[in-house]
């Protein structure tokens, strides 16, 4: 009877955990015009591969709730309503269909590939990267057709400013996090935190 109370728990911290990790993360950025290259994309596949989909959108949904009440956890340290609703707030919104779709992957691949054999780790690292990739683009169209909506610009505009020069860079953040994350899921894992 103890036992599910005390995972649910650590799932819990781990959340706090993971959100104050992405709102230390996140508004780290570098602006390159309406859209900024920033450290949430990678706080957010770190977040999918270390809690999984369902804590994961939880621990983001509790980073966007932070934004919003004004915190400056958004890119370049800012925050509040405006920022999640105005032009580019469908990236962030983005993030909880992007957390929920990769870090379901992540599990996927961990259950059915749980072994450590040379072939189960491929097979698991290449569902992980699809599932990053699948959520990436949900982000993507979730963010752009928002962003067309309020900017009122057309797709084309709106792919070559905000889509088309971060998939190099969402590329990388995600091999970080897979780098990060793999070890960092180990130690967890051991030491019955997910």
């Amino acid at each position: 009877m103890t036992a599910q109370p005390a995972i649910n728990v650590r799932r819990m911290a781990m959340c706090a955990v993971m959100a104050a990790v992405i709102c230390v993360i996140a508004p780290i950025s570098i602006p390159t015009g309406p859209i900024s290259i920033t450290g949430g994309t990678l706080a957010i596949y770190l977040t999918a591969y270390l809690l999984g989909g369902v804590w994961g959108t939880v621990s983001t949904l509790v980073y966007l709730l932070v934004g919003f009440v004004g915190l400056p956890v958004f890119s370049n340290y800012m925050g509040g309503a405006a920022r999640l609703l105005g032009p580019t707030g469908g990236y962030l919104v983005g993030y909880l269909p992007m957390v929920l779709l990769a870090g379901f992957f992540v599990e996927l691949s961990l259950r059915r590939f749980g072994g450590r054999g040379a072939k189960e780790q491929a097979a698991a690292l290449a569902i992980q990267i699809l599932g990053m990739a699948a959520g990436t683009a949900v982000l993507y169209a979730f963010g752009t057709a928002w962003y067309c909506v309020q900017a009122g610009v057309d797709l084309q505009k709106a792919l070559a400013a905000c889509v088309f020069p971060f998939i190099p860079f969402d590329l990388a953040k995600m091999a970080i996090a897979l780098l990060v994350g793999t070890p960092v899921r180990r130690r967890l894992e051991r030491a019955g935190l997910v």
